[in-house]
This record gives structure tokens, sequence and C-alpha cells, in this order.
């Protein structure tokens, strides 16, 4: 192909007054590290970043800067000179490469550079008769035209591309700060991670495992889970931390009345997350809930729950059906792991008729009924991290231990 440059565009983050110069910086750095060991050039500008292919695959660039958050969109491009003759024929080139069949065409031309001797519809039309006259496969529509070629003039440059191309968009992963995913096994947890890595936040995730109560491929579907969400990640890798839950989910079992054994669930999770979100620097909890979709996400549950919680709790799904969630976790890779039918710990027990208004009080007293801090302080002290790489070949299925002595084992290889 004729391109040789992919020019990136950063949609509102030119519009971001004094951080300007921070959430551009944030972006620079994701895209160079999105781009290693490619031998590709990159120029940073204040308001594009132009990827040189220098003969590398157009493709390979393409597939990497769908996970960079905070660009706007994109092109293929073809670098020429400003001189008109040399855009003319450039453009000739490229349409044949394009029009491979009899199509309608249109040029549309921006001048950046005001100094340049012909006005911009002068450009557009010297070149769309250049193209006319030499391309019998061509026809003009200014209206609805099948292929649309853009001319920018820049400085002493001349880009020309025909697509703009739709990237991920949100703000650079990290220019927020960091927060703690709680992570199930399910469709939506991810999905949340997503969209909160697209605003700017980047995660670290934290999963609640109950090893031999739920099944050691229920804990390998949430790495295989965060191997995904860890393209979008900045150094395409997230800590994932494995909370040992199975003596506090016993004592529910055996303690809480059923109605109350999911809401209560929760808020133990809560308790749990906010202190590790403390130990790791997270300011916020992020979670998959979307209102009114079981029965612990109805408001009221929510207020329940987050009575235990003193730091902020982000839910990108909210407002969300199910129908958008599932389209975006297609969009994402995450839907056929999410579907795999390994129960995690919120699941494995569903109570027949749980609470939708659950109560502060009430769920202060059942709790008082066993000592839940001291099982909540072990859940943390005994939880084990693990770094999880988009390319990790980590199989905990494959070990047939539980999770925690799976984990100790790595640590200790």
């Amino acid at each position: 192909m004729l391109y040789n440059q992919i020019l990136v565009r950063f949609g509102d983050l030119t519009l971001k007054g004094k951080n300007q110069k921070e959430f551009l910086h944030r972006l620079y750095e994701l895209v160079a590290i999105k781009m290693e060991g490619l031998p590709v050039v990159i120029e940073n500008t204040y308001d594009r970043i132009y990827i040189y292919l220098n003969n590398c695959e157009a493709e390979e660039v393409v597939n990497r800067l769908q996970y960079v958050s905070g660009i706007s969109s994109y092109s293929l491009v073809v670098k020429c000179s400003n001189d008109i003759q040399t855009i003319k024929t450039t453009a000739l080139e490229l349409m044949k490469e394009i029009a491979l069949k009899n199509t309608t065409f249109k040029v549309e031309t921006k001048r950046a550079n005001k100094n340049y001797p012909l006005h911009s519809m002068e450009v557009t039309k010297a070149v769309a008769g250049y193209v006319l006259a030499n391309h019998s496969l061509l026809h003009v529509d200014v209206h609805h035209p099948e292929i649309k070629l853009h001319i920018e003039l820049k400085g002493n440059d001349c880009y020309l591309y025909n697509k703009e191309i739709k990237a991920m968009g949100g703000y650079p992963v990290g220019v927020a700060g960091k927060g703690l995913l709680m992570l199930s096994g399910g469709i939506d947890s991810p999905v949340a991670g997503y969209l909160a890595m697209k605003q700017g936040v980047e995660i670290e995730c934290i999963h609640f495992e109950s090893t031999p109560l739920t099944s050691i491929e229920s804990a390998q579907k949430v790495v295989d889970l965060v191997k995904k969400m860890a393209r979008y990640a900045p150094k395409n890798r997230i800590n994932l931390h494995m909370v040992p839950f199975k003596e506090i989910h016993m004592a529910l079992l055996e303690q809480i009345p059923e109605s109350y054994n999911i809401t209560i669930m929760r808020r133990m999770m809560y308790r749990i997350a906010t202190k590790l979100a403390e130990k790791k620097n997270c300011l916020c909890l992020i979670n998959g809930e979307s209102v009114g979709q079981v029965a612990s996400q109805t408001l009221q549950s929510m207020k329940t729950i987050n009575d235990v919680t003193n730091i902020p709790v982000l839910r990108p799904l909210c407002t969300y059906d199910k129908v958008d969630i599932i389209q975006i976790s297609r969009r994402i890779d995450c839907y056929d792991l999410s579907i795999k039918p390994f129960e995690d710990c919120c699941t494995v027990y569903v109570p027949k008729a749980p609470a939708t208004a659950p109560k502060i009080e009430k769920c202060e007293s059942f709790e008082k009924k066993f000592n839940f801090e001291k099982l909540v302080d072990e859940a943390v002290e005994y939880t084990n991290s693990i770094t999880i790489e988009q390319n990790s070949d980590l199989d905990l299925s494959m070990l047939g231990l539980e999770v925690r002595e799976v984990i100790f084992e790595l640590k200790n290889q």
C-alpha cells in the first residue's frame, strides 16, 4: 500500500486547559509503550501524533492503537510535499489503489498553512480535476460520494487519506488515578473495568475466591478475563488480588438468614476491598453493578451495602441495560469467557427470595452473631497478589490445587 504514516487525533484532550500538558504527555507515553518492538518512528505534536511506518505492517500498528484510551480517531495517510503537482500525482496513485471499480468520489481540503498560495477550494478543484482526467473508473459526486479523499496542508507537508477510523476515545489511562475493580467471573465487571480505564482510571483487580466451594476453573476464568483487560493497561499488565473468601463464605451460610446472605456477603466484600484499596493506594472501588439488574443492585441494597465503606464507589454500568453491556463485552472480547458456566461465590448459593430492600440495622444485627472483623482482617492479610500480563500462560486448573496453594507455589518457584 501507498500509506506511509498513521495520523492520530486526540479529540477533546485539547480542551483540557491547564491540564492539557499532563494529558498529552500521558498519551504520548502510552502510544510509545504500545509501539514497543516495532520499527516505527513517533512524532508528537500539540494536536496530533504521527507514526511513521518505516515498512512496518500498518495492520499491526492499527491493532495496537485500538487499545490506547485517549485517542479519538486515526487515519492511514500518505505524506508528501505540499507542491501542488506532487499532491495531484500522489492523490491519483492513492485513488488507483482504493478505487478498483466504478465509483464516485469527492475531494475535501483543509489548509492549516494559511500562507499556502492556493486556497482550499482551489486545491480541491485542481486535484479532483487531475484524478478525474486520469482515472476512468471514477465519477464526482459532491453530495453522496462513496470515497472521500481528504487533503490536509500543514507547514511544508501534505497528508492524504480516505478514512477516519474511530478509536477508543476517552482519556489516557492513568491520568485520573488508580481504582480497585471488584472482579467477578461474569459479564458486567470486566466491562466496568474497561469503561473505567477508558475514562483514565488505571485499575487493579480484586477477586473473592472460595475454592473448593467454587471450582478452580472459576478462578481461572477471572485470570483469563484480566489477561483480556491487560491489553488496555499502560504496560499490558494488571495486578490481581485473590482474596481467600471461603471462611467468610462458610460463616455467612451458617449464621445469616438466607434472604440477607447476599447483602451481607457484599458488605464483607466491600470491607475487604476498602482495606486493600488503602494498602494499594487506590482512590476508589469500581464494580459492575447496574441499577435494578439483580436483588443486590436495587438502590436500597446499594445504600445498605455501601454503608460499610468510606471511599468512592464507581459504577460505570449503573444506567446500562444488559443488551448494552453484552455489546461492549463482545467488542472487548470478554463475552465468550464471561459466559463459561463456572460459578463464583456470589452465584453458587443464590437465595430463593433475596431481600430487595435490606435495612442497615438488620444487617448490623445479623453481623453481631459472628466475629466478622477477625475474618475480614485475615482475608486481607492472606490475600495473594499476582501480576497478570496480556500474554501470560498462567493456568490454575492444570495444577489441581486450591487457588491460594497455587499462588503460594508460584511465588516460591
